[in-house]
């Protein structure tokens, strides 16, 4: 949970290459059904409490806030979202 809040912490601080990169990471350490433990090992087995909602409302928060960045910058130089495919 705690690395999904600093994925949106960077995101809100304009870092979003960093935030974009920590997010994707993480989501490399759910299970095959998506799901997070309470905790991630040192080798990045799940460990602790299973499955976290907490971690999930962490994750889903980062996304939108990455996305909103991301949709800032785009606007930022000129893109229009009208144009999108």
């Amino acid at each position: 949970m705690c690395t999904f809040w600093l994925a949106e912490s960077l995101a809100r601080a304009g870092r979003l290459e960093a935030a974009r990169l920590t997010f994707e990471k993480m989501l490399g350490y759910a299970n095959h059904l998506g799901l997070y433990s309470e905790e991630i090992g040192l080798t990045g087995e799940s460990i602790g409490n299973f499955p976290r909602a907490f971690t999930h409302m962490g994750l889903i928060s980062a996304a939108v806030n990455i996305n909103r960045a991301l949709d800032g910058e785009r606007h930022d130089i000129g893109h229009d979202p009208d144009m999108e495919f």
